[in-house]
């Protein structure tokens, strides 16, 4: 088994305890009255030649170990989003990851731009957790959701006034996104089967995607020359999340992603 299949399997196991503390009818309830989500898609599209940066809030991830052990949710999402970061996104994995709702909810109360919800989306239940927190968008991985599924979660997302980014690492999985008709196409640079990571991925794939959805370049991001090869491709946005978390001065790096002078 690799390790996104642990992932998923693991996933399943906490989604039912989940659901078992906590009915999905006390998060429909928690949802109601809430402000409706802010514009993820709209942050997504930035002022020519500048690229679009989703700074993500990350403690760990299995390839790397721990990568900020004592991180301050609120207080990182405060210096991304005052360097220009157009949307943040929060990892909420516990087990693998080391994040929570919980850091989703902090990060919310202390930042105005749009949220994405990092983690393994498999069921529609996820969706509510994700707006009771305060999230604005969802992530969901083509290889792990059948057509179907992929399709009713991106249904049942917008009519929470959910965005998503829909994941994509090979070409049959961005047909799959592309059928299923996302608006926010992911292409992950980084293999989920072994972790390792190539920004060639999306030199790949960006050629094959046609006008219309927003593209973004997710993982191996370090230095501008890194964002400067996918933008040379068409790509005006980017998920980083370990180049920014070990960053010695991470707002410098948040303005050096951005490709701003």
């Amino acid at each position: 088994m690799s390790i996104l299949d642990d992932i998923v399997r693991d996933t399943r196991g906490e989604l039912a305890r989940r659901r078992a503390a906590r009915p999905r009818a006390a998060l429909e309830r928690a949802c109601r009255g809430l402000a409706a989500p802010r514009d993820f898609e709209g942050a997504l599209r930035p002022a020519p030649g500048r690229v679009a940066l989703i700074a993500e809030v990350k403690r760990a991830s299995p390839s790397r170990g721990v990568l900020a052990a004592d991180v301050d949710p609120a207080a990182l999402a405060r210096t991304y989003a005052a360097a220009g970061a157009a949307a943040i996104s929060v990892l909420t994995d516990a087990t693998y990851f080391h994040g929570s709702l919980d850091d989703l909810a902090a990060v919310r109360a202390a930042v105005g731009v749009p949220l994405l919800r990092k983690d393994f989306t498999l069921d529609e239940y996820q969706l509510w957790e994700s707006r009771a927190a305060g999230a604005d968008a969802v992530l969901l991985i083509v290889s792990i959701l059948a057509p179907a599924l992929l399709r009713d979660l991106l249904a049942a997302a917008k009519g929470l006034g959910l965005a998503a980014l829909v994941e994509c690492h090979t070409a049959a999985e961005l047909a799959a996104a592309l059928a299923a008709g996302s608006r926010v196409v992911g292409l992950n640079n980084r293999d989920l089967g072994t972790f390792e990571t190539r920004i060639e991925t999306t030199l790949e794939l960006a050629p094959l995607i046609p006008p219309g959805p927003i593209v973004v370049s997710e993982s191996g991001f370090f230095t501008a020359a890194d964002v400067r090869r996918v933008a040379a491709a068409g790509v005006r946005a980017v998920l980083v999340g370990e180049g920014l978390v070990r960053a010695p001065d991470v707002a410098a790096k948040v303005r050096e992603l951005t490709l701003r002078p």
